[in-house]
């Protein structure tokens, strides 16, 4: 079985962690394909975010 990188899984942690501010624990508990899932869910908030945000400068 090959073991998911290291500095990913951090990455992961560190975005998720800055972004709804859950305890290192709990995402340290979570299954990979979850933290995954809510990494992409948060990004997509973020997009959909800014692109709002641009589009009232405009």
């Amino acid at each position: 079985m090959e073991q998911y990188p290291v500095e990913l899984l951090w990455d992961e942690i560190a975005y998720l962690a800055y972004h709804v501010h859950w305890p290192l624990e709990a995402l340290l508990d979570m299954e990979h394909a979850d933290r995954i899932r809510m990494v992409n869910l948060v990004a997509g908030l973020n997009t959909r975010s800014l692109d709002e945000a641009k589009s009232l400068l405009s």
